[in-house]
């Protein structure tokens, strides 16, 4: 196919705003197929019972989009130097420090969609953002966009991981990127730096039951008392395998202002977060990733540190 194609995709992406963008044949995911399988199998999914649902469409892009032809890869940024105010006593990932980063990437994504097939080819297909059952982080490596590293994270050479991964799954034929070599080498950092042990021994696999992410966020039950002490005092979320990874020295500040977090969150104190109600939950929360868990699973986590 034309190759001015992909540049013409490439050049309105950055346009948008995204970091990196790449392309890869819509086919099943062979290389994926018994690693995820051991990892459901091993129950490693810990509560979200939805990842054993749609088990082919996971692997298959084609049985999410019917006649696929090509799956698109984007990396969009959320790293910030900001932080709260008071980090030594109640801390959120950064990836919610602002708007839901559903809605921002979905947004520039359906232009993205639309200028493709306005400027370049009628097109079929469909936009993820996080949701339905797309391996992204599988489909990013295919892309070219980086490798898995040991924290099961993407990992781009040049700006390192704090980003939001999305896909458009389309039926139009384009050139296709190559992966790139894994250069975790013999670093452990992330694994030795995880407070709960959630990271497997040799890396590159993450057991949801034990990571401080899934305690905070989907899990709808009560946090294990086995890790008391151990939270590094999260409530929302976690950064420490991203925190110590070397590859993320290169991370930029990123230029979105939607997620440009509220200086009323970053200023909270220890007793605004243990005196925290309803309300206020609502007026610093809403429309961001935080209001996922609602204000009685963050005040189940603020309380579960506190005692």
């Amino acid at each position: 196919m034309d190759s001015g194609y992909n540049k013409l995709i490439r050049e309105r992406a950055k346009e948008l705003g995204f970091s990196e963008i790449g392309f890869s044949k819509a086919e099943k995911l062979t290389e994926e197929e018994e690693r995820l399988k051991d990892w459901l199998d091993n129950g490693f999914n810990a509560g979200m019972a939805y990842m054993n649902n749609h088990f082919e469409k996971r692997l298959d892009p084609t049985e999410l989009v019917p006649g696929a032809k090509t799956v698109i890869s984007l990396m969009y940024n959320y790293h910030t130097e900001l932080s709260q105010s008071d980090e030594s006593i109640f801390k959120v990932s950064k990836y919610a420090y602002g708007r839901d980063y559903h809605k921002v990437v979905k947004n520039k994504l359906k232009k993205l969609f639309k200028y493709i097939n306005d400027e370049i080819h009628s097109v079929s297909g469909r936009i993820f953002v996080d949701s339905a059952p797309v391996l992204e982080g599988a489909w990013a490596r295919k892309a070219g966009l980086g490798w898995i590293g040991k924290n099961s994270l993407l990992i781009n050479p040049k700006k390192g991981s704090y980003f939001f991964l999305s896909e458009l799954i389309i039926d139009l034929e384009l050139d296709y990127d190559s992966p790139i070599s894994d250069y975790c080498g013999k670093c452990t950092k992330c694994i030795d730096a995880c407070p709960t042990n959630a990271i497997h021994p040799d890396g590159y696999i993450v057991d949801a039951n034990s990571c401080i992410s899934f305690l905070t966020i989907e899990n709808k039950e009560e946090i294990p008392s086995e890790f008391k002490n151990k939270m590094e005092n999260y409530i929302f979320g976690c950064d420490i395998c991203q925190e110590v990874c070397p590859w993320n020295r290169f991370s930029k500040e990123h230029n979105e202002p939607d997620f440009v977090p509220k200086k009323d969150f970053l200023d909270m104190t220890a007793k605004d977060w243990v005196e925290l109600t309803e309300t206020k939950f609502e007026k610093l929360f809403f429309g961001t990733p935080v209001a996922r868990t609602k204000y009685k699973g963050l005040k189940r986590n603020i309380d579960f540190i506190s005692e």
